[in-house]
């Protein structure tokens, strides 16, 4: 490492960016980090302090939003590398489907054109497993970097079709105009684990959903599951590698879990905040049907025919990365996290188990 190579994080106050910063001044990188607030700074900074990192002269802030041009060539100007993290992210379908894509496709449109004109050496862009396999459903084969998902694909979200759109984008972009550009992109599946403060991704939105008892009956959904402590060190290691240059990475823990083999992991090693979880599993064949009516059945019946024997052996030989935890020890450094920012909380013995 030089001690003038300067990295910008884009979005550093979200969960995985929080990650990325924390190992990158760890490493005694000079950081820069955008925010949408100034009001984060104090965040940012606290939380790193919480977390035994105190020598901040070297971690710099730069006030720029994905959807506008205002500052941001100010952040890009000077840096060796750009960690392009900050994303939309979506729950709910939105009204207009083509403006709530247009931030993720323009937004690193932006970083690379601006990275490209001040001379940055290499863009790693955060994209998503949504971008690679949603409609991979060959399971006489593994899931690589060489899959696409389809965005024509009955089922396919809001949130898959903007990544992958915008990933998309970002290689025609370097093939057609990137010139000296190095580029690469980190591809995660579910993102999990211990979070540095009380900001945790969406992913987490499944395990609050099997805690609080939302979901009655558990559909035999399998998935992939990877800790954002991996996914940071991941990001790091493909700005460090000189091989990483021109490829995707899948970011995935080793092998796959299901729905109700993560319900039963938390009754066995969680059961003080796990009585509400339901015991009972949704049959596949009534899960098709329902998808023929439903919108949101639709989509749980796309999940369950995704391939989920995804590859990260791309990351291990290019990267020499490891995954440090299993699919199992990052649920439960995700539920262990939930509890220390109560996101739940102990439950009675009277709870009514479903």
């Amino acid at each position: 490492m030089n001690d003038k190579e300067i990295v910008l994080v884009t979005g550093g106050t979200g969960f995985l960016g929080m990650h990325i910063l924390f190992q990158l001044v760890q490493k005694g990188y000079s950081v820069r980090t955008t925010i949408r607030d100034k009001a984060s700074i104090g965040v940012v900074l606290q939380t790193l302090k919480d977390n035994g990192i105190y020598n901040l002269e070297g971690l710099s802030f730069y006030e720029a939003d994905l959807n506008h041009d205002k500052n941001w060539e100010n952040a890009i100007r000077g840096c060796t590398y750009i960690l392009s993290v900050a994303a939309p992210v979506f729950f709910d379908k939105p009204k207009n489907v083509g403006e709530a894509m247009r931030p993720a496709r323009e937004g690193i449109l932006r970083i690379l054109k601006l990275a490209k004109k001040e001379g940055v050496k290499r863009v790693i862009m955060t994209s998503n497993f949504g971008a690679v396999g949603f409609t991979q459903t060959d399971r006489t084969r593994a899931t690589t970097e060489e899959d696409w998902t389809d965005t024509g694909h009955r089922g396919v979200s809001v949130y898959e079709k903007s990544k992958t759109l915008a990933e998309r984008a970002a290689w025609e972009f370097i093939k057609k105009e990137g010139e000296n550009l190095e580029f690469a992109t980190i591809n995660p599946v579910a993102i999990l684990g211990p979070g540095l403060n009380s900001h945790v991704s969406g992913s987490f939105h499944l395990l609050e959903t099997l805690l609080d008892g939302s979901l009655k009956v558990i559909p035999n959904i399998p998935l992939n599951v990877v800790d954002v402590r991996d996914v940071a060190k991941l990001h790091i290691c493909a700005m460090e590698t000189v091989e990483a240059n021109g490829n995707r990475f899948i970011a995935s823990a080793d092998g796959q879990i299901s729905l109700p083999e993560i319900a039963e992991l938390l009754k066995m090693e969680r059961p003080e905040v796990s009585r509400k979880v339901a015991s009972r599993t949704l049959p596949s064949l009534v899960l098709t049907i329902a998808s023929l009516f439903n919108a949101r059945a639709r989509e749980g019946a796309m999940l369950a025919k995704i391939n989920r024997n995804v590859s990260n052996q791309k990351a291990k030989n290019i990267l020499k990365w490891t995954p440090m935890a299993t699919q199992e020890e990052t649920i439960l450094a995700s539920v262990d996290a939930m509890k220390k920012y109560n996101f739940i909380k102990e439950q009675s013995n009277d709870v009514e188990d479903h």
